[in-house]
Parts: structure tokens; sequence; C-alpha cells
């Protein structure tokens, strides 16, 4: 069973961002974040706002095509993962992933399931989910 720590309630693309950008706030470095939710959910609309919590002014987009994008400026530097592409966690050496995630600032990986088995145990779980009965915007997203 899932032990679910934290539960927000999203009714925008901004609450959303602004439940990130909270959680950005509160990081601190070496935190790693497994962001999990079905494609179109929010997840970057999410790590937008956990950037900006983290006090960082840059553009943040989603890189799925590059698999990490790294924005500095902020009180920590974000390392943002998109490994949705990933076939073999493996792969992830290549990018110098425990550089990162033993690093000292905050990981967010979008699609972890991916890499399920290299994740370290000190992972925190975000989840996003949509509910259509409570509407086309609201998303439920719990934090382990």
């Amino acid at each position: 069973m899932v032990k679910v720590m934290k539960h927000f309630d999203s009714y925008s693309a901004q609450d959303t961002r602004e439940i990130g950008r909270r959680l950005g706030e509160e990081a601190k470095g070496g935190e790693v974040y497994a962001l999990s939710g079905d494609l179109g959910v929010g997840k970057t609309v999410f790590t937008k706002g956990l950037a900006e919590g983290l006090g960082i002014g840059e553009p943040v987009n989603s890189p799925t095509f590059t698999i990490l994008q790294i924005y500095e400026g902020g009180r920590l530097p974000l390392y943002h993962f998109d490994v949705y592409r990933i076939e073999e966690p493996e792969e992830m050496e290549e990018v110098g992933f425990d550089d990162y995630i033993f690093g000292s600032g905050v990981c967010i990986i979008e699609w972890p399931e991916q890499i399920a088995d290299i994740l370290p145990a000190k992972t925190r779980f975000v989840r996003i989910r949509k509910d259509l009965a409570r509407g086309l915007d609201y998303r439920s997203i719990d934090l382990d």
C-alpha cells in the first residue's frame, strides 16, 4: 500500500503550477522527485512551478528529446529529466545520472517508471491524475 504524505486538489494549470512552486520553496539540495502521470496531465506545468519556487527565472520546457535540462540561477540548481524515451535504465549513465541524483541540486524526473530500478531510496514520488468527474481541468496531486 502506498502511503500518501500530502494530497492537493488542482482545478487549473495555475493551481498545479502553484503547488509545484510551494514545493520548490521548501526543497532542499539532494532531493529527488519522481513525477508520474499520463501524457498531458501537467507534469511540466508542475515542474515550471517548482523551478519558480527555487528562484529560477528562465523558461522551463520538457526535455523529452534531450533527456536532461539543467536550470541554474536559483537558490539551488534544478536537474529536469524526462526519461520517456529511455529503453534501458543503463542509458542514464550517458548523461551522468548518478552525479545529478547524488549531487547538491534538486532533481525532478518525468516518467520515472522507465528507470524505477535505479531510483535512489530517498526518491519522493509525485503522482498527478485527472478525474474527469470533477472537471476537465481538475488534477489530483499526491506527494509521498
